[in-house]
């Protein structure tokens, strides 16, 4: 065993092949000790390592439930917080490549968050009034900013149950850090455009009247998924002109206009569920991220669907690709060496907090 934590640079100008010789190695040495979770977003040469697949929250209840002593997150810094805080005491978190962020996280950061609240208490009373809810796309001091609010936690497939809970308590919902997931879950449980407005958070008062603020329903946050905001309308009525018969199912991440164009809208599970039960011969196209769906793709042609790739222009989750073989072989052989390097540790408050936000979401069937 080295005394030393074995350093990255080492690894970089390794080829793929080697990282998956080494990589099996150590998952071999280190057994039911080490668990790899690998986002439904993930590089194929990342993801094929992975011991559970899957989103986000579905893979730290996978790890918290393991007898795993190291949980390695092959996805982005939320997603190891997350499974940081649901995981046991004795479990360590663990990100291969802590630059692997996510965009849509970073446009809601609690000093921006606190500042909504304050301001918003200029013109209601938003303790009494509003329920904070964030997806889980989102740091853990928001997590636990909603906990200390009275608020609660959401991912893609459960918004709509979330909203409701939410709507049961206090009769306004300030939604971050996604603004599209907000719209078009509300618009489906009936409530006006004009009724969800949108806090812009380089503006005063979010850029609203205090009459905007009194009559809405949803406070949007101006936060939107990079890859999710590439998909347009005028991509299904391009595609449909050649292909009529195809099926278009899109994430709640993307637009309003797409999603109003789309015959079925899902969080990624639901998309791979959707289109694995589809009749063969069927044709989809699909506005989520590429790696996902190139797997589709690959899953569903010896049934004969075509599945599809929305937009016509390349793009994957570009933080999820920073997270490759290198840094998963670099990760694991350190463990095998007694060296935990790139954990994830959220402070005991905030953890406590977010976890306070996230049961209250767990409570919920």
């Amino acid at each position: 065993m080295s005394a030393t934590a074995l350093p990255i640079q080492d690894y970089a100008l390794l080829d793929d092949e080697e990282c998956d010789a080494r990589i099996a190695a150590a998952k071999e040495k280190l057994g039911s000790r080490c668990v790899i979770l690998g986002h439904h977003y993930q590089r194929d040469e990342v993801f094929k390592h992975a011991d559970y697949s899957g989103d986000s929250l579905k893979l730290s209840r996978n790890a918290a439930a393991s007898e795993a002593e190291y949980i390695v997150f092959c996805g982005v810094h939320f997603m190891a917080e997350v499974a940081d805080i649901l995981s046991r005491p004795d479990q360590i978190s663990i990100l291969p490549d802590l630059a692997a962020g996510c965009s849509m996280a970073d446009m809601a950061n609690v000093i921006k968050v606190n500042k909504c609240w304050k301001e918003l208490s200029t013109v209601l009373d938003p303790d009494s009034m509003v329920t904070p809810v964030t997806y889980i796309n989102s740091a853990a001091d928001l997590k636990a900013f909603c906990g200390e609010h009275g608020g609660i936690v959401c991912t893609s497939s459960n918004a709509q149950k979330i909203l409701e809970w939410s709507f049961a308590r206090r009769e306004k919902v300030l939604f971050f850090p996604d603004q599209h997931l907000g719209r078009n879950t509300g618009y489906r449980m009936g409530i006006p455009l004009e009724e969800m407005v949108t806090w812009d958070f380089d503006k005063p008062m979010g850029g609203l009247t205090e009459e905007q603020i009194r009559n809405a329903k949803i406070i949007l946050w101006k936060g939107f998924c990079s890859v999710h905001q590439m998909f347009k309308p005028e991509h299904i009525d391009r595609f449909l002109e050649k292909h009529p018969e195809t099926h278009v199912i899109s994430h709640p991440e993307a637009s309003f206009e797409v999603c109003q164009k789309s015959e079925y809208i899902g969080s990624t599970e639901a998309i791979l569920k959707i289109v694995r039960e589809a009749e063969p011969g069927t044709r989809w196209l699909v506005a989520t991220e590429l790696n996902l769906v190139n797997r589709l793709h690959d899953e569903c042609k010896d049934q004969g669907k075509n599945v599809h790739f929305m937009s016509p222009t390349v793009c994957m989750c570009s933080t999820m690709f920073r997270t490759d073989p290198q840094h998963l072989a670099w990760v694991l052989e350190n463990l095998v060496q007694g060296h935990v390097v790139n954990r994830i540790s959220v402070p005991e408050r905030e953890s406590v907090l977010a976890k306070k936000a996230l049961d209250n979401m767990l409570s919920i069937h």
